[in-house]
């Protein structure tokens, strides 16, 4: 039998073998499919006298004592000075691969056991044609009777990227209101890591890059690597003075986790996403947009990605039944979908140093619970949602006095306080067990069909005195967060899901697969905002983009925008409305409502069409495509925004160019007699007309039957 693997995808192939010493999986090619087969890698002739074979070799999998001296993606230690494992696959013509394919899918499994006979190594691949999306994780089986061994590092994957020795990185970093923010860096021989120690996704970075290759005419060849993980990782891009790869490698981060694997215990590792284009970073980015939208999402029905109104902004903790409807008459008048009641509405939450964790109607508010104010919420043709921060807990709650213990805590120091509250240990099952009895209780007490799950600090302290699992606390705080998640999508399926982390701080594939809509900041300042969502697009989806329009000015660009580049931003995605309702004039209320209708119409367009950015959000004018829905209609819609209100001097009009249009066929743009064809458009470009607003427009290219 051939040992040799190949994993189609949609547009290329994925090609792997495993090495003559039958000690690891190679990487033999990805990109194009070679139509005549691809030659298994090989040893080069020549190699540095201080690099060893398996520190040549493109392994998709690398292991200290596999490895002497590159990079390896797992450490293990198994006491008495013995460390890491020397790998043999022992019937790879049998028992130890496993390849299934059906239904347009390829799944490939290589098993090896290490020197000892106590471990057992699988390596999983899979791909699919509805996609370019290569998903890969690690088995590692303790099949010892008698030795404990711990793991230092599990990383998930090793992806040795066939762009030259050197190449430039994309990522994106930030901060609280701030996230999402483009970079790059050119990596020449080095390490380039990145990463989150907070117990969650965080704020700083987002487990993705891009590398493009620096080669002459190879600049087009670029590939994303992703870990689908909502916990503590680390991600990092290394190149060296010989070969021709630059590695990614990624996984649980490796400063705060060390697995422990008891005899007969098994780690299974998170998922690391790659994908290959040979149309640069933008390809890459419709890549990952395909993958999320035919495989992660659950649905792309607009009842899973509502109009939201959310009373945050108009109330703060001042939760009042009376004053909620108010907002609720004036959002029907928008034509809003949903109405969700955010913090406020649990037992003894007036501000934020009490109530979390105590999630009960607060019997001053509603003395008859949260069902009145629900049905008359759906009386007025809206649906109903909550806010809640299931995660975390105050001192001054009757959870915390009654469950002191199922806090993260280091013995003998004090409890670490972040905004009044302390985290719970999702690594306990008895903790996920009244989580989950907690939402069962919350969402059967009255008709609601929309969460927005907040986590508003990052975890200190992790870990459990006594265990010894304590320091895979992360691994199991996710594991327990997904858990309680996929309770909610079993139980309650027609509830909305929408993940939150004091922000952007929960954005992962990992959370897209078990939740509808990302919050991707808490800054809604308009021109801030559009920034952080240039930013997002660039890795993840528009569909699951919840975006509000408020009365925010922004915390660094406050520069002046209509009522109208307010919407604009907000239709970049999943619309939402947050502004004090009651604040309005009836002309903005009239305004908005036919804004809100034509998002509607649009809707379909923008969550399944295919999105390229134009430029950037700080030049003059900035725009975004969305082109070939899902709905057939052919129709494309750009959303345009304009730094330069007065144009009384310009010297040329403001024009886009879409280039999702087909070039052969004809379109008229909607609110003009101007008709074009595909090709004119991409290459000549349109005039804006800025008929919404003298700092935004809406452009609707219709076919011309």
């Amino acid at each position: 039998m051939s040992r040799q693997w190949t994993l189609p995808t949609a547009s290329g192939q994925y090609v792997v073998s495993l090495l003559p010493d039958s000690s690891g999986l190679v990487l033999d090619h990805w990109g194009a499919t070679i139509d005549d087969g691809v030659e298994p890698w090989s040893e080069p002739d020549r190699r540095d006298q201080y690099r060893l074979p398996a520190d040549a070799a493109p392994l998709e999998f690398a292991t200290a004592g596999q490895r002497h001296v590159g990079f390896s993606e797992l450490l293990i230690d198994r006491g008495d000075s013995l460390t890491g494992a020397a790998w043999h696959c022992s019937d790879p013509d049998g028992s130890s691969v496993e390849v299934i394919r059906a239904d347009g899918r390829t799944a490939l499994a290589v098993s090896f056991e290490d020197e000892r006979g106590e471990l057992r190594l699988t390596l999983r691949v899979a791909t699919d044609d509805l996609h370019d999306v290569v998903r890969r994780s690690i088995r590692l089986d303790n099949i010892s009777d008698a030795r404990t061994v711990t793991l230092p590092r599990a990383f998930s994957a090793g992806w040795a990227l066939p762009v030259g020795q050197t190449a430039t990185v994309r990522y994106l970093a930030g901060r609280w209101a701030e996230e999402f923010t483009p970079k790059s860096i050119d990596l020449d021989w080095g390490t380039f890591s990145i990463g989150s120690r907070a117990g969650v996704t965080g704020l700083a970075f987002s487990p993705v890059v891009s590398v493009a290759s620096r080669l002459q005419g190879r600049e087009n060849e670029a590939y994303g690597v992703a870990l689908a993980w909502s916990g503590s990782w680390r991600l990092q891009a290394e190149a060296t003075s010989s070969g021709d790869r630059v590695r990614v490698s990624c996984g649980l981060d490796d400063d705060t986790t060390t697995i422990t694997l008891l005899p007969g215990e098994t780690f299974d590792s998170p998922e690391s996403l790659g994908t290959w284009s040979a149309s640069g970073v933008e390809g890459v980015t419709q890549a990952w947009h395909t993958y999320q939208r035919s495989t992660l999402a659950r649905s792309l029905d607009p009842y899973f990605r509502p109009i939201v109104y959310n009373s945050w902004f108009a109330t703060e903790f001042d939760v009042r039944i009376e004053h909620q409807l108010q907002l609720a008459e004036i959002a029907r008048q928008l034509d809003v979908e949903i109405f969700v009641v955010d913090d406020g509405w649990f037992a003894g939450r007036n501000d934020d140093t009490a109530g979390l964790g105590d999630w009960r109607p607060d019997p001053v508010k509603f003395p008859d619970g949260l069902r009145p104010l629900a049905d008359q919420v759906i009386a007025r043709g809206m649906r109903f949602g909550l806010w809640i921060e299931p995660e975390a807990v105050n001192a001054d709650s009757d959870l915390f006095r009654e469950h002191p213990n199922w806090v993260y805590r280091a013995e003998g120091r004090p409890l670490v306080t972040v905004r009044n509250q302390y985290v719970l240990d999702l690594g306990r099952d008895e903790v996920v067990d009244w989580v989950e009895q907690t939402f069962r209780e919350v969402l059967s007490s009255a008709p609601i069909t929309y969460i927005k799950w907040d986590m508003n600090r990052p975890v200190s302290d992790g870990g459990r005195p006594g265990d010894p699992h304590g320091r895979q606390w992360s691994l199991q705080h996710t594991a327990g967060y997904y858990r309680v998640l996929r309770t909610i999508r079993e139980e309650f399926p027609h509830v909305v899901m929408e993940t939150c982390g004091a922000g952007g701080g929960r954005v992962d594939n990992g959370s897209l697969a078990l939740s509808d809509v990302f919050w991707p900041s808490d800054e809604t300042g308009p021109r801030d905002r559009l920034a952080i969502q240039h930013g997002y697009l660039s890795a993840y989806p528009a569909y699951a983009m919840s975006s509000w329009i408020t009365d925010d000015p922004g915390l660094r660009d406050r520069s002046a925008v209509s009522f109208e580049f307010r919407f604009v931003v907000a239709m970049a995605g999943a619309l939402g409305v947050g502004a004090d309702l009651l604040g309005w004039t009836p002309d903005q209320v009239k305004r908005a409502a036919e804004l809100i209708a034509l998002y509607r119409e649009l809707r379909p367009v923008i969550h399944t069409g295919t999105v390229r950015r134009h430029g950037l959000p700080s030049d003059d004018t900035y725009a975004v495509e969305y082109a070939s829905p899902a709905d057939g209609s052919g129709r494309l819609v750009v959303l345009v925004y304009d730094h330069n209100r007065d144009r009384t001097r310009d010297r040329e009009r403001v024009r886009v160019r879409p280039a999702g249009l087909v070039p052969t066929t004809r379109y008229s743009l909607r609110g003009t007699d101007l008709v074009v064809s595909g090709q004119s458009a991409a290459t000549l470009g349109v005039v804006v007309p800025f008929a919404l607003a003298v700092d935004a427009d809406i452009l609707v290219f219709d076919p011309v039957t």
